[in-house]
C-alpha cells in the first residue's frame, strides 16, 4: 500500500504526518509554528522530507492559497502567509513528486472520498473559520477552473458597500459568513469593539437574547449564501467544516434553503474527517495522480 508524507500549511501552523491510500493517518502528527520567512517554511518542510521521504511514495501538501491546475505551485497567496509565499519552488524540496492543492479543496476531497459527502456526485464544501474556504465536486471531479482558483467563495452578498472583506473587495460572502464576521456583527450591533466571536457563542449558550439575535443574523447570512450556491450547482449536499461549523443549526438552515431554491432539494451536513482533512485530502488526491500517471 502506498504512503504519502502529508503537510498542511496554514498562516499559524504547519502539520505533518504519514497517510496511507485508505486515508488513514499512520504516524504521529507533528506540529510546527509557521515561520515568518520563506526560508523558514522551506526549512521545516526539508527537515520532514529528509526524515521520511525514503519511506513514502509522494509528498502531498495542503496549503492556503490558490494552486495551479498542474498542482505544482501556489498562484495566489493569502494575507496570513508570508509575503511572496507563492514564489516557493516546492518541487525542488524532494526528488519525489511534490503534489500541492488548496486546503479547502483538499478538505472537500477528503469528505467526498471517505467523509460526509461520500457516494455523492455533486457537493459543495464550506469551511467556516477565521475566513471562509470553498471546495466544489462536480460529477466526481474537483472543480478547479481555468487557472486553478475555482471555489473561492468571494461572491457579493450586498451591492452597497456595507463591509470590506479581507480580500480587499466589498461585501463578499466571507465578510458575512466567517467567524470574523460574527465578531463584526456583534461589534456593530452592540457598539463595542471589545466583543469577540466567543463572547457571542457564550452568550448564546447562556440564553442572552442580544447575542442570540446576533448569532441568528450571522447564520441567516450563511444560509443566504448557501441558497445561492444551491441554485448554481444543484448539489447533492453541502458539507460544513471549520471551527465555526459546530455552532450552526444545519437542520434549520437546510429547511430554509430547500424552501427557497429553484433546484432540487439538497442537504446540509457537518464534516466528519476532522481537523486533519486537508492532509487526508491532499494525500488521496496525490495517490490518484500517482496511480493514474
Amino acid at each position: 500500500m502506498k504512503k504519502a508524507l502529508a503537510f498542511d500549511i496554514g498562516g499559524t501552523k504547519i502539520y505533518s504526518t504519514i497517510i496511507d491510500e485508505t486515508g488513514n493517518i499512520i504516524e504521529e502528527i507533528e506540529k510546527f509554528s509557521t515561520p515568518k520567512t520563506i526560508d523558514g517554511i522551506k526549512e521545516v518542510l526539508k527537515k520532514q522530507i529528509f526524515k521520511y521521504a525514503n519511506n513514502v511514495d509522494v509528498i502531498a501538501i495542503s496549503t492556503a492559497g490558490a494552486v495551479n491546475n498542474e498542482n505544482t505551485a501556489v498562484i495566489g497567496s493569502t494575507g496570513n502567509l508570508v509575503k511572496d509565499y507563492k514564489t516557493i519552488n516546492f518541487q525542488e524540496l524532494s526528488s519525489k513528486r511534490v503534489f500541492l492543492e488548496n486546503d479547502a479543496n483538499c478538505a472537500a476531497w477528503a469528505e467526498y472520498k471517505i467523509g460526509a459527502s461520500k457516494d455523492t456526485k455533486v457537493s459543495v464544501m464550506l469551511t467556516l473559520g477565521t475566513g471562509v474556504g470553498g471546495g466544489i465536486i462536480i460529477d466526481n471531479k474537483l472543480l478547479k477552473g481555468k487557472s486553478g482558483a475555482a471555489g473561492e467563495v468571494h461572491f457579493k452578498m450586498y451591492p452597497d458597500k456595507r463591509r470590506k472583506c479581507t480580500c480587499g473587495s466589498w461585501d463578499c460572502f466571507e465578510a458575512y459568513a466567517s467567524g470574523t464576521a460574527l465578531k463584526w456583527d456583534a461589534q456593530e450591533t452592540l457598539g463595542r469593539e471589545d466583543v469577540t466571536t466567543y463572547d457571542v457563542i457564550d452568550g448564546v449558550k447562556n440564553g442572552d437574547s442580544k447575542m442570540i439575535a446576533i448569532f441568528d443574523r450571522w447564520q441567516y447570512d450563511i444560509t443566504l449564501g448557501i441558497a445561492g450556491l444551491a441554485n448554481i450547482f444543484d448539489p447533492d449536499c453541502f458539507v460544513l467544516s471549520g471551527s465555526m461549523a459546530q455552532f450552526v443549526d444545519t437542520k434549520k438552515m437546510e429547511e430554509y434553503v430547500n424552501n427557497d431554491i429553484v433546484t432540487s432539494p439538497t442537504s446540509i451536513r457537518l464534516a466528519t474527517t476532522g481537523n486533519y482533512s486537508g492532509m487526508i485530502g491532499a494525500a488521496l488526491l496525490a495517490f490518484d495522480e500517482v496511480n493514474n500517471g
